[in-house]
C-alpha cells in the first residue's frame, strides 16, 4: 500500500489539534484516528505509534515558535528596531497559537517529557547574526551587557506569561476573552517599552 500525502497530513493535523488540547497522555490513537475521520490501523500504518506521530507534532510546534522569529532577524533593520518588531510579533504569533507554549512547557516537564534535537534550530537563529548583533552593541556600550540567557528569559517570559496565565488573570479580574485581549494588545506596549528600555539605556553610567 502505497503512502498517501493527503493522508498523512490530515492525521498530523488532527493529532495536533488533539494533542495541543490533550497532551501525549491525556489522548489516545483511537481520539486522533476518530479526528481525522479514519481508523487506528490506518493512523498506525503511517506513523508506527502514538510517540511517533506525537514527536512530530511536539516538534513542529517548537520551530514554528522558534522559526516565527527568523526572517524579523534577517532583515535590515537597526538592532532596537529588530527587538521592537520580534516582541510584536511574538504576541502576534501567540495570539494565534495561545496553545504553543503550555503544550511545550507541560510536556517537556512529563517525567518521560519529549525532548527533540534543538541545535539546528538555534543554528538557523544564529545564522541571522542577530547574537553577533547583540555582542556588537553591548561592547560599543549601547546596550546593556546582558547574557544571552538572560535576555532570552527577559523577552519570553514577558512575552508568554501573558498567554500562559489568561485564566488566571481573567477569573481575578472578571473579564471575558473579549477584554482580556484588549488587555494584551495595550500590554504588548508597556513590555515593548520596558524591555528596549531596560536593553538600551540612553545613559549607561546612569543605571
Amino acid at each position: 500500500m502505497k503512502k498517501d500525502t493527503s493522508t498523512e497530513a490530515k492525521i498530523k493535523e488532527a493529532a495536533k489539534t488533539v494533542f495541543l488540547a490533550k497532551g501525549f497522555e491525556g489522548c489516545t490513537s483511537r481520539e486522533i484516528a476518530n479526528a481525522a475521520g479514519m481508523n487506528v490501523a490506518l493512523v498506525n500504518y503511517y506513523f508506527r505509534s502514538k510517540s511517533q506521530l506525537f514527536k512530530l507534532v511536539f516538534q513542529s510546534a517548537v520551530e514554528d515558535i522558534v522559526l516565527s522569529t527568523v526572517h524579523i532577524f534577517k532583515t535590515e533593520q537597526t538592532l532596537i528596531e529588530k527587538m521592537r518588531y520580534f516582541i510584536e510579533k511574538e504576541y502576534e504569533f501567540l495570539a494565534k497559537h495561545p496553545e504553543i507554549p503550555n503544550f511545550i512547557i507541560n510536556e517537556m516537564n512529563r517525567e518521560d517529557g519529549c525532548f527533540i534535537e534543538y541545535n539546528h534550530l538555534f543554528q538557523q537563529v544564529a545564522e541571522t547574526g542577530i547574537f553577533n548583533e547583540c555582542m556588537t552593541e553591548q561592547a560599543a556600550g549601547r546596550m546593556r551587557e546582558i547574557s544571552l540567557v538572560s535576555m532570552i528569559l527577559l523577552i519570553m517570559s514577558n512575552c508568554q506569561y501573558p498567554t500562559i496565565s489568561k485564566k488566571l488573570m481573567q477569573s481575578i479580574h472578571q473579564i471575558s476573552e473579549d477584554e482580556y485581549a484588549g488587555q494584551l494588545i495595550s500590554h504588548r506596549s508597556h513590555v515593548t517599552e520596558m524591555i528596549i528600555a531596560y536593553l538600551f539605556p540612553k545613559n549607561l553610567s546612569n543605571t
